[in-house]
């Protein structure tokens, strides 16, 4: 079973979000399939997401206000399949932080989108919520993506 680890900087905008979006469109699919997201930095550990992004996953029929924050773990890196980063600096942190014998298979999130390859999911947090819509578009569009990519 694929199991997916999404990671963006603290774990309360953009990975929840995402995390959101793989768990609904892997459902949809039938695909069983494991999800969580996490950051790579450590402020917002045990953190609920950010309003504006609870606000946009349930305006989609989402309600993510019982996730919680984490950070990135050794483990992970043997735990998950796949770690998809939303942006090239989480990317480039997560190659150091990968242990040796880490089998999961790093990438950028949006390289998965045809057309995509490279860019990054923008950070909302300093936004307004019309950002938190434009990740949303994002990560849902990654979401198909990825299961489309690790469907049997």
């Amino acid at each position: 079973m694929p199991a997916v680890l999404l990671v963006c900087l603290g774990n309360i905008c953009r990975s929840p979000l995402a995390e959101a979006a793989l768990r609904a469109a892997a459902e949809q699919a039938g695909v069983d399939m494991a999800v969580e997201s996490a950051g790579t930095g450590d402020w917002h550990v045990g953190s609920a997401p950010d309003p504006r992004a609870q606000a946009v996953a349930l305006r989609h029929g989402i309600d993510i206000a019982g996730y919680r924050g984490r950070q990135v773990q050794a483990e992970d890196f043997h735990r998950f399949t796949h770690i998809f980063a939303l942006d090239s600096d989480n990317l480039r942190q997560l190659r150091r932080m990968r242990p040796a014998g880490g089998a999961a298979h790093l990438g950028l999130l949006m390289d998965m989108v045809p057309g995509r390859a490279g860019s990054s999911v923008a950070d909302p947090y300093y936004g307004d919520d019309a950002g938190f819509d434009r990740t949303w578009d994002d990560v849902t569009r990654a979401a198909e993506a990825i299961v489309a990519h690790l469907s049997p």
